[in-house]
Parts: structure tokens; sequence; C-alpha cells
């Protein structure tokens, strides 16, 4: 049963996961502009390509490049087509590093109401140990007072003594 219940925690991890990863509006232009890509270069690939014999080819020749999979079963031949395939290699590398990244920022603000706590009562802490640090200094100062005051006195007393002998 206590796998039951992990899977279940997992599958909740996974939903809010997806609902955060919805919130960023920058994640959807990305995929959005990714998307639009691999059809206008897929499109594109079929119209100047001759080994590329239709429009869902185009698209998937586009799609495995520019997601770096490559698997080879449609390739461009011409050099327009090869030079467009190495334009959306880049913009393959690009894609990735940033939804990467985006995803990335989604996870780590996830918890970011965790560190603010945190860093709280860290704050919290602190001024209470400054507290007792002035408490103690101030304790300090009192105490070398009064043993100057003592040094004062027995150094006096000490002179008292040597002027009666």
């Amino acid at each position: 049963m206590r796998w039951l219940a992990e899977c279940h925690n997992a599958i909740q991890w996974g939903n809010n996961l997806r609902i955060d990863l919805f919130k960023v509006k920058n994640l959807k232009h990305l995929v959005l502009l990714a998307t639009m890509a691999t059809l206008v270069v897929g499109l594109i690939l079929f119209l100047i390509d001759p080994n590329i014999k239709s429009p869902l080819d185009g698209i998937w020749s586009a799609w495995v490049t520019m997601t770096h999979v490559g698997f080879g079963d449609v390739v461009p031949v011409s050099f327009f087509g090869r030079l467009l395939a190495a334009g959306l290699i880049l913009f393959g590398l690009v894609f990735f590093s940033l939804f990467t990244a985006l995803i990335s920022v989604a996870l780590i603000g996830r918890n970011m109401h965790v560190l603010g706590m945190d860093v709280q009562q860290i704050e919290q802490e602190t001024g209470r140990i400054q507290t007792g640090e002035s408490r103690i200094l101030e304790e300090l100062a009192r105490l070398h007072e009064r043993m100057a005051a003592l040094e004062k006195q027995l150094s006096s007393n000490t002179d008292q003594d040597r002027s009666v002998n």
C-alpha cells in the first residue's frame, strides 16, 4: 500500500508541476514559436528540396532536425535545404536552452515562498543573537569598570600600606 501512496504523491507532484508550467507565459510563447518554426521550415523544405516528397515529410524533417534527433529517414539534399536545416539546428539549440531555463525558473519559483520564510526566520534569529550580544557587551563593560575601580582601590590601598610602613 505504501507504493500506492507514493504513486499518488508522484501524480500530484506532476499535476502541480503542469499547473505551474502553464502559468509561465514565456514558455507558452516559446513552444508556439517552435511549433510555428517547425511548420514553416517544414513546408519550405517541401517546396525547395527534391528529396522531401510531402509537406508532412518536411514537417517531420524539420522537427527531427530541430530536436537534434536526426533519424535520417527524411533529409534535405539540396544546398538551400541543407542551409535551412543548419539554421534550424541553431534555432533548436537556442530553443531547448531557453526551454530548459524556463522550466528551471518554474521549478525554482515554486519554492520561493519557503525560501522567503527561511530568510525571515534567519533575520529574526540574527536579531535575537544581536540583542544577546549587546547584553553581553554591556555586562563586559560594567565588569571592566568594576575591575578598573577595584584596581584603583587596590592600588590606593597598596600605596597607603607603603606610606604607613
